[in-house]
């Protein structure tokens, strides 16, 4: 899942970029309301975390901008105003989801995830594919009932493509949604994870379709 953090207190967003990426998230990090626009402007995130108190554009106009566009990404407010009225402002602003500083990170982190399946309708909350099942709130992946141990890049992959449901992801897609925006848009990276993947899970499973892309298969059919 890809995400653009935006939030003025550069050490606090560092710190929680690291524990989302943690958690099999791409985290892209801003620092100002007009960095986000444009950077929402550039990169399909499905998920914005937005800081209210923004310098340069406020928070509200960016939310109020983003949730504009039909297939723009999923918005979650974090502030330090805990009072109702200020949560139902947010919402009524464009806000998907609302969060008062301090929060507990496993909230967000879930938070997060449960707004990442929204714009996919039906999708459950495990996926399940033949003999495969991925949890994303609890981070584990099965096969044929025993644990498989991905890395966090693993597990992002393996999170698209079953997804899209035995559809064909392109690498290019793999890489947007997987990787944050200092990646080498040339790098093998995706070729190397899918191969490491594929050995971990067993064959079969991932099917690649040269020049086009990647796909999992029900292999229990």
């Amino acid at each position: 899942m890809r995400v653009l953090l935006v939030e003025d207190e550069v050490l606090f967003a560092e710190a929680l970029r690291e524990a989302l990426t943690l958690s099999s998230m791409a985290v892209d990090v801003v620092h100002d309301g007009g960095a986000a626009l444009e950077a929402a402007s550039i990169n399909a995130y499905d998920v914005v975390v937005l800081d209210r108190d923004l310098p340069i554009v406020h928070g509200d106009d960016v939310a109020a901008r983003l949730s504009a566009e039909t297939s723009g990404p999923r918005i979650l407010m974090l502030t330090a105003a805990r009072a109702s009225a200020e949560k139902v402002a947010g919402l009524q602003i464009g806000a998907d989801d609302y969060l008062a500083k301090p929060f507990d990170l496993p909230e967000l982190i879930a938070r997060l995830w449960a707004l990442g399946r929204r714009p996919k309708t039906g999708q459950p909350p495990v996926l399940i594919i033949g003999s495969v099942s991925l949890d994303p709130f609890r981070h584990t992946v099965h096969r044929f009932g025993q644990p498989v141990d991905l890395s966090r890049k693993e597990f992002a992959i393996l999170q698209l493509l079953m997804a899209a449901g035995g559809g064909t992801v392109s690498a290019e897609h793999l890489l947007e949604k997987g990787w944050d925006e200092n990646t080498n848009p040339f790098t093998n990276t995706i070729r190397v994870t899918v191969s490491t993947l594929r050995r971990k899970l067993g064959l079969p499973f991932i099917e690649t379709l040269p020049g086009v892309g990647y796909r999992v298969i029900d292999d229990a059919s």
